[in-house]
């Protein structure tokens, strides 16, 4: 029987705001299947990105069941779930979170630092992703030194340089032009159909979201439609 790379049942989670609790998901159910590529769509304060958050063992529910690869991600401790975070799941941020005064090479072997790769091996690593990412002539750039799209390149480097089985992307697209987007749409497209990188994606544009296979929608913290 073949596992999915990711399942979720039954989640909850609810925050207090002045006061007042906010219900940010209430009861979503999803299965993910290895080599996928899910864009996740829906208004502000739908919950996306609390969904997002927990899928990438940034944040705990308050109830339901989280397995990736099978495992039961709810139950893990913190250092459990930072392993995890580290190894299976690669992030791509909408404003790069790269480190400012850190050389785009630097910023992609940061992953492999807490992984307790070695040096050399850091180095090798990094550099390959990078020049994967056609930046070979930017290795010692630092990011202000850099395009918008040359440091989601950079951010996309970082998230692939552990081999992650999981993708997620938040906004990739949002802080780029719309060449870039194209650009950097293409990449995560190729990711997905030929190395088979299973991606999920937040994007509130729907050229963003028409590339995915699937699209969840989110409303109120409920799973409105799945096509």
């Amino acid at each position: 029987m073949v596992v999915p790379l990711l399942q979720i049942k039954d989640l909850h989670k609810a925050y207090e705001l002045d006061g007042v609790t906010i219900q940010a998901l209430r009861g979503i159910d999803l299965t993910v299947e290895s080599g996928e590529f899910m864009a996740i769509m829906g208004p502000s304060g739908s919950g996306k990105s609390t969904l997002m958050n927990i899928l990438g063992c940034l944040d705990t529910p308050d109830a339901g069941d989280y397995q990736l690869h099978g495992r039961d991600v709810t139950r893990m401790h913190s250092d459990e779930l930072a392993r995890l975070r580290n190894c299976e799941i690669g992030f791509v941020f909408q404003n790069f979170n790269l480190l400012p005064r850190t050389s785009a090479l630097e910023n992609v072997e940061t992953p492999l630092i807490y992984a307790g790769v070695g040096k050399q091996e850091r180095m090798q690593r990094a550099r390959a992703a990078l020049q994967r990412m056609d930046l070979g002539d930017r290795l010692y750039h630092l990011p202000n030194q850099l395009s918008g799209g040359q440091q989601q390149r950079v951010a996309i480097a970082r998230a692939l340089v552990t081999h992650p089985s999981l993708l997620l992307a938040d906004e990739p697209t949002g802080n780029v032009d719309t060449a870039t987007s194209v650009e950097i749409m293409a990449l995560l497209d190729e990711l997905n159909q030929k190395e088979g990188l299973t991606i999920l994606l937040i994007t509130h544009e729907q050229e963003v979201a028409d590339h995915a296979q699937r699209r969840l929608f989110l409303r109120d913290g409920r799973l409105e439609i799945q096509a």
